[in-house]
């Protein structure tokens, strides 16, 4: 390993999921097993991928641990919040993921798992009904629940006793729940940080979602925050004001794992082959708690607006109006209770080639959700953690790879970046450069 500037990964890592079900049980029960020896963390980048570093005679292939200090699996401590008060080896046997012979393992590990009370609004995911929330004193009883700025710091209490009983060097914080209703962007909230923390004492529940307070109390902490969902939660100006401030990182928005996934990697290809474009419509049946929230039309909303972004900025009709100009892109979620998390994306593509003749191509990714989501989970709480030991502040783009709808400035018309391969070189490139190697790949 080359001398770096980047702090060691020296004592544990505390990992704080914001959920405790499909997604954040399978990460925590396979994490749990791996290190016993007992699987495979399969599918993880930080665990399995080498990077090419130095050139010619100087080449090398090194996994990440060897160009950077990364975080251990035997370092990690799982905590979490959840509405329904059940620990993780209950939520893990209810989630229907795993089969109980993956899971008996670690079961008293699991079950010491207990979810904190979680901070909620109903009206942001009206098909949740859980109880375990948090509440003001009996003093404060008449009231409904916490305000906003409450809740931060019940939030910020919250992560300081966790690091401080579970001896914890250092946290991260990952969004493992549910899709909330869509919030656009209000500039006179979301712009500025004085106006953000402003709405949050003043109770502003319709400008201000959960989900932004948790991402506050966590970067106020000192602990990197990453949105799983396709929330507005972080992709706020506000909050990238914090980042900075704190001098945390952040990432967001929405873990890349089953149909998103294919489009980020197959659409290079048509624009590569310069084939053309008339229409992708894309469908997805889906049955777990995640498909029981996105059945409501608000909450649909904020993961068709995450999904719906893919496409546009890799076939660009600007560029190639012959191949791209006026395609159609349609993507639809189904609720159906009997697939569970196994879900089903179906991608059929309408393209057109040599003097306009049409063809069609039809994909059907019979994927388990939350096998696909838990290394990413990993991954990019590691790679958090790693960037904040480099001194990596604000919005981490390298971790674009890893998210269905990366985060960008686009107040100054930054555009994001969706090509696979060109996220994974912005990675691998990243990598480099924290390992105290030259970042020797280019973008075109």
């Amino acid at each position: 390993m080359k001398q770096t500037h980047v702090k060691p990964a020296d004592g544990k890592l505390g990992i704080l999921v914001v959920g405790n079900g499909a997604v954040a049980t399978t990460f925590m029960t396979g994490v749990l097993m791996a290190r016993r020896g007992l699987a495979k963390p399969i599918g993880s980048m930080t665990q399995y991928d080498k990077i090419r570093v130095g050139q010619g005679a100087d080449r090398q292939y090194l996994t990440y641990n060897e160009i950077v200090p990364m975080a251990r699996l035997d370092d990690i401590v799982f905590g979490c919040w959840d509405v329904y008060p059940q620990n993780a080896f209950q939520a893990a046997m209810y989630a229907e993921v795993l089969q109980e012979k993956d899971i008996l393992p670690v079961k008293d590990e699991l079950q010491q798992i207990v979810p904190l009370k979680a901070a909620f609004d109903k009206n942001y995911a009206k098909r949740i009904d859980g109880d375990n929330v948090k509440s003001l004193p009996a003093k404060d009883a008449g009231k409904c629940m916490p305000t906003r700025w409450q809740m931060v710091e019940m939030l910020r209490e919250d992560i300081r006793q966790f690091k401080k009983e579970k001896g914890c060097s250092r946290i991260v914080v990952l969004w493992a729940a549910s899709t909330e209703i869509y919030i656009p962007v209000e500039e006179k909230v979301h712009y500025r940080l004085s106006d953000l923390e402003a709405a949050m004492k003043t109770n502003d529940c319709e400008h201000v979602a959960p989900s932004m307070c948790y991402a506050y109390a966590a970067l106020a902490e000192g602990a990197p925050f990453i949105m799983g969902a396709p929330n507005t939660t972080v992709d706020i100006p506000a909050m990238w004001e914090l980042a900075e401030k704190v001098h945390m990182p952040i990432a967001g928005k929405d873990f890349k794992t089953g149909q998103t996934l294919v489009k980020s990697g197959f659409a290079p290809i048509i624009g590569v082959r310069k084939l053309g474009l008339s229409g992708w419509f894309s469908t997805n049946i889906l049955g777990n708690r995640d498909g029981l929230v996105l059945d409501e039309p608000a909450n649909f909303r904020t993961k068709e607006v995450s999904k719906l972004s893919t496409l546009e900025t890799i076939l660009k009709a600007e560029e190639q109006p012959d191949l791209y100009q006026d395609y159609y892109h349609k993507v639809r979620i189904n609720y159906y209770p009997p697939r569970n998390d196994n879900k089903e994306g179906w991608d059929n593509i309408d393209i057109f080639g040599w003097m306009n003749y049409p063809m069609q191509i039809k994909i059907n990714f019979l994927c388990r959700d939350s096998i696909l989501a838990a290394p990413l989970c990993l991954d990019l709480c590691l790679l958090s953690d790693l960037a904040a030991r480099a001194g990596r502040f604000g919005i981490q783009r390298f971790l674009s790879f890893f998210l269905k709808s990366p985060m960008h400035d686009y107040t100054c018309g930054e555009e994001a970046v969706n090509n696979l391969y060109q996220q994974y070189t912005m990675l691998k490139n990243a990598i480099r450069e924290m390992g105290g190697y030259e970042a020797d790949e280019e973008i075109d």
